[in-house]
């Protein structure tokens, strides 16, 4: 039986400040393959929801750098996922995290930036670790950020993205394991 359960979205920040300026060791690293922040952001997302949707071609999964979804590392692909996520259906399962897009002054901690050239094209996946006075605060892999503040970026636009729950068969326990990096539960 699949349920609906909270993301933890501290979770998902705390992790994104451990790893701001470092690799975890269970997942590769795509800086100069095509850039790390979807990457990173897609292991955030994973400690605050400790689920994983194995659908081939169209989940959101990392086993491997040969084995993992396109949403995994992919601007485009990972916002099709998870704001598309929204129920079981034949070619998604709806299992794992899902979320919707969010005015900008609704931004918190744990949820997703994404930013856009001047041509429409959204080019970098960002995590918000932070909202203070106004603020919003983000980290960040390709080029490495840790508490940078958005305002910072030059960008034509941004689109944010909140991460409104996660579907599950089971909760496994995972934050403790990925967040030292000693193991990736996959089920």
């Amino acid at each position: 039986m699949i349920y609906t359960r909270p993301y933890i979205a501290a979770n998902a920040a705390a992790y994104a400040q451990k790893w701001a300026l470092d690799r975890n060791p269970l997942f590769d690293n795509y800086a100069g393959r095509g850039g790390d922040c979807t990457n990173f952001v897609s292991q955030c997302i994973l400690a605050g929801s400790c689920k994983m949707n194995f659908t081939k071609d169209y989940g959101w999964y990392f086993i491997s750098d040969s084995c993992r979804a396109p949403a995994w590392t992919g601007v485009e692909f990972f916002y099709d996922f998870i704001t598309q996520n929204t129920e079981f259906t034949q070619r998604n399962r709806g299992i794992g995290p899902f979320g919707e897009e969010i005015q900008a002054s609704s931004a918190r901690p744990g949820d997703v930036v994404q930013l856009a050239n001047e041509l429409g094209d959204f080019y970098h996946t960002l995590i918000v670790s932070q909202v203070a006075n106004g603020e919003i605060y983000i980290c960040a892999h390709s080029d490495d950020a840790l508490n940078r503040p958005l305002s910072s970026y030059t960008y034509t636009t941004a689109r944010f993205i909140h991460i409104r729950g996660v579907r599950a068969e089971y909760d496994p326990p995972c934050f403790s394991e990925l967040m030292n990096g000693s193991s990736l539960i996959i089920n």
